[in-house]
């Protein structure tokens, strides 16, 4: 579908591809992986079109379709949620234009019988199709299936775009992408701006929606659930492997051995034969030998060792100076702005060495506690740091915070005081930033590399507190790797903000969950927690986001289910007593629901009607364009209608649920 040929690009004389080809076939799920710096996001922006290649081409049809979502943009803030959202529905009256004028051609032409009258039917029928799926109310049923899966609640779809964070705009962008079903889906980094429910939700989507898929993102658990093919790109090469990025990594490591296998061998045989040569050079009665032996080494086809990035990340946090017993001691802390209560009542205690993840929707109060923590925003409650505890904090926003015009080594240098002054360059040589590299200015740098360069200013003190907020964040695979085993070694409390699965995995060993204004702690793994919440299946994190939206309609973004779970390890707790008030809300909302979805059944009746009465005029043999135009729509119609009931039932049922109603 589309064919990369003799690709070569060169940044300042330095190759950064030689010659690639490989091509995008329809429904390739492809992971585009590589260290940092390596060209993955040079390469999707090549295919998009947004940029030239020094030589080669990108080659594709004309009608194939391509959408692209980049690490960063620069986004409008003119319109609410949803209007953004269905701009990309704007050709649908273009779509509507043609059809017209198509239609208007047949009522004024009578060459019935003509091969171009027959084909104008079939582009009018094809159209019509297409224009039947395009359709409003299914474009409404999608918009709110894809804008609830990616995070945002119903209350959120009439807020203009400007009340958002940048990474709540990001997935605005990325559910305008999606709605338009590209052929080719180009995604950098997605799940950046994600948190894990989103992250599961497009798993999905990606998997049994999406055509095609070039995919670049660091988040292990999610590309091998979702790709099925891997190209990495390594010193101006690339390999192709049709396998998932994890049997990607053994067979790649297979393949290196195999080759310094058959090199070493070949090298003996080579050191061999000319030994003998020399030996017997000079000796006329092996002469023909020696002969013999110049033409077999000149015949050797030469084995040649794939060239392997060994250049790695060097990080080892300072020993951590002893703290006391309980480093962080949180009592009934909350937070509110005005009158949205972000969390409320929180209350647990870190010992010294716990190392713990915050997890939870974005917008729960992940941050916000952290920042009670580092003491930047009042609170209330009781929150206490222990004895001799020194913090080390990496921001979410850390490499964003340092200035573009310094140097690498400026930067490090402006910070660093003492001996560790003396240590400058060896330090960032450690860190990938030797030689010509230390004299970069920072605005030049990559999103990992700059995060590897916030990674140092956190290293120059010794803390034995860290809190990481989002620390992968445009970290490469070895490099995340690299900082998880760090984090291990460190001798000192940690505090990690994430929602990175895989990074999480064997990292931590308690994780506390926000969510609907609390903060739970859950015994156990990453995955352990998952499991206890029963949200391996995204639809059921869909389902709960979309419940509790309409059930706190007044409440601001990001409220999410209250009701006790088993994420304790217990069995779920029965439902508290509700309050008359309570009871009568709860009735309320389940007869406005009941109803949604009794009129919902009403219209897929009628619809299924309407399919029917046009099913038996084509069987009497009323053979018009205007019937099968009306068949096409009436399909799509009851799709549709079949796609609002669907969420109508599914929003009354998990209801029910949240009460412990049958």
């Amino acid at each position: 579908m589309i064919s990369i040929n003799n690709l070569s690009v060169e940044f300042s004389s330095q190759l950064l591809f030689d010659n690639i080809n490989y091509v995008i076939n329809p429904r390739d799920k492809i992971a585009l992986v590589g260290k940092n710096g390596a060209g993955k996001s040079t390469m999707l922006k090549i295919i998009a079109g947004l940029q030239a290649p020094t030589g080669g081409n990108v080659a594709a049809p004309a009608d194939v379709t391509i959408g692209y979502l980049p690490q960063q943009m620069v986004l409008e803030d003119n319109a609410t949620v949803a209007e953004e959202v269905r701009k990309v529905f704007a050709h649908i009256s273009e779509m509507q234009a043609r059809l017209d004028a198509m239609n208007n051609e047949l009522a004024s032409r009578t060459d019935y019988e003509s091969d171009s009258y027959q084909e104008l039917i079939e582009r009018v029928s094809n159209l019509t199709e297409e224009l039947a799926i395009a359709s409003s109310d299914n474009c409404e049923a999608e918009l709110e299936k894809t804008l609830i899966g990616l995070g945002f609640e119903r209350t959120d779809f009439d807020r203009p775009t400007s009340e958002f964070s940048g990474g709540w705009r990001m997935r605005i962008e990325l559910a305008k992408i999606l709605l338009q079903r590209p052929d080719v889906l180009l995604l950098d980094e997605p799940t950046n701006h994600l948190d894990i429910e989103s992250i599961q939700w497009l798993e999905s989507f990606l998997v049994s929606k999406a055509k095609a898929v070039v995919l670049v993102s660091h988040d292990r658990a999610f590309i091998d659930n979702v790709t099925s093919r891997t190209i990495e790109i390594s010193m101006g090469k690339i390999y192709d492997y049709a396998v998932n990025y994890s049997r990607f990594v053994e067979l790649r490591a297979e393949r290196i051995e195999q080759q310094m296998r058959a090199y070493r061998n070949q090298q003996k045989q080579i050191a061999d034969t000319e030994e003998f040569i020399e030996r017997f050079r000079y000796k006329a009665t092996k002469s023909v030998q020696v002969q013999s032996r110049i033409k077999q080494l000149a015949k050797i086809e030469r084995i040649e060792v794939d060239e392997v990035d060994t250049s790695h990340l060097s990080l080892r946090f300072p020993p951590a100076p002893r703290s006391g017993d309980f480093p962080v001691i949180v009592e009934d802390v909350g937070k509110a702005y005005g009158d949205y209560q972000v969390f409320d009542h929180a209350t647990f205690t870190l010992r010294r060495g716990e190392k713990v993840a915050f997890v939870g929707r974005n917008g729960e109060g992940k941050s916000t506690l952290v920042k009670c923590i580092m003491g930047e925003i009042p609170f209330t409650g009781d929150l206490r740091i222990g004895h001799n505890v020194k913090i080390g904090y990496f921001a979410q926003n850390q490499a964003q915070l340092l200035d573009g015009e310094l140097t690498v080594f400026d930067t490090i240098d402006r910070v660093a005081v003492g001996d560790i002054r003396l240590k400058i360059r060896d330090i960032l040589g450690a860190f990938m930033f030797g030689g010509e590299a230390s004299d970069k200015k920072v605005k030049v740098l990559s999103g990992g590399e700059k995060t590897r360069l916030a990674m140092i200013k956190l290293l120059l003190e010794p803390v034995n507190l860290l809190i990481l907020d989002e620390p992968t964040n445009h970290l490469d695979m070895k490099t995340k790797d690299i900082l998880k085993q760090a984090i291990k070694d460190f001798d000192g409390t940690v505090i990690v903000v994430s929602h990175d699965r895989e990074f999480l995995d064997g990292l931590v060993e308690k994780v506390y969950e926000f969510g609907h204004g609390q903060v739970r702690e859950c015994l156990g793994g990453i995955y352990e927690f998952l499991e206890k919440k029963r949200m391996a299946s995204l639809r059921e994190l869909e389902h709960k986001a979309g419940s509790s939206g309409e059930a706190k309609k007044e409440q601001p973004r990001a409220k999410a289910d209250t009701a006790p779970s088993a994420a304790d390890g217990e069995s779920a707790a029965a439902p508290a007593r509700l309050s008359y008030a309570e009871q009568r809300e709860r009735d309320k909302i389940i007869r406005r629901l009941t109803k949604k979805v009794e009129e919902a059944e009403q219209d897929v009746a009628a619809r299924e009607q309407a399919q029917q009465d046009i099913e038996a005029r084509i069987a009497t043999g009323e053979v018009v364009p205007e019937v099968f135009e009306q068949h096409a729509a009436a399909v799509k119609a009851l799709e549709n209608a079949m796609s609002i009931w669907e969420l109508a039932q599914t929003e009354l049922d998990e209801t029910k649920a949240k009460y412990g109603l049958s």
